[in-house]
């Protein structure tokens, strides 16, 4: 059978499509009963391949729903599904595959920044675990401070640490807590360039919070905005601005945050 353009042959050979990266289905914490929830109803699927980012001040829910992503926390009601797994059931076959990080998260003090490095490297069973750490070294700039104890770091030079360590396992799934924080304006510039790239050579997808408007303006392809653990508008950041009339993004989430606007 010959197809017109544009028709799509309908066969066993087709590839199937990925999954989600990640999917949340009614995403639900609550700490106390008598409490409101931390995060209460979330719907969203991430497709594979993407950037996206969580926005939303003080007590909107992100480190909440971070923690759940990464079976930390088991959800008050419903589910998440990372990387095809039910992180209820199935937790560790999806976080070998998926990684962390924050510049908020010590590392070991004592240990210098390669027996950190080891550390991560054989909990994850990476091959070739010397090499791999060197390469990252070389890339993020640590090879002049590996033996240094991670306790006598500045704060840059562990955010620089931190976001090696998320690469160690060469995530299909990289979650980022402020991944710049502490860097001077030349060095932040250069690590968004590295996630930049990171995704482009392995199509691994990105999940950052930041309180860097211009950052998830740069990196995100699909901004979530959080208030009250809710979910309350989302978009591609150039959506989000245009629909709330504004300049940039960080004029779109004071207006959200102080209940001005479309989310009011």
């Amino acid at each position: 059978m010959r197809l017109r353009l544009g028709e799509t042959p309908l066969c066993a050979d087709m590839p199937p499509m990925p999954l989600p990266a990640i999917e949340a289905q009614g995403l639900t914490k609550t700490y106390k009963d008598s409490d409101p929830p931390a995060v209460a109803g979330l719907d969203f699927s991430q497709p594979a391949g993407s950037t996206w980012a969580l926005l939303g001040g003080n007590g909107a829910g992100k480190s909440t729903t971070i923690a759940m992503l990464l079976g930390l926390l088991v959800p008050s009601a419903e589910r998440v599904m990372v990387l095809g797994h039910d992180m209820a059931r199935d937790r560790f076959a999806a976080l070998a595959r998926m990684n962390f990080s924050s510049p908020y998260v010590a590392l070991p003090h004592r240990l210098t920044v390669a027996e950190n490095l080891h550390v991560y490297a054989h909990l994850y069973n990476v091959p070739k675990a010397k090499e791999r750490i060197a390469e990252l070294a070389e890339r993020l700039q640590l090879t002049g401070f590996l033996d240094r104890p991670a306790g006598q770091l500045s704060a840059g030079q562990k955010t620089r640490v931190a976001i090696a360590k998320s690469l160690i396992n060469r995530p299909e799934l990289l979650l980022l807590d402020e991944p710049t924080a502490s860097l001077d304006p030349d060095t932040g510039d250069w690590v968004r360039s590295l996630l930049e790239d990171y995704r482009a050579e392995t199509g691994a997808a990105i999940l950052l919070a930041s309180h860097n408007m211009a950052e998830v303006e740069r990196l995100a392809d699909h901004v979530l905005m959080l208030k009250g653990g809710r979910i309350v508008d989302q978009g591609s950041p150039a959506d989000l601005i245009a629909r709330y009339g504004r300049d940039d993004l960080e004029q779109v989430f004071l207006d959200i945050a102080r209940g001005q606007g479309r989310a009011a």
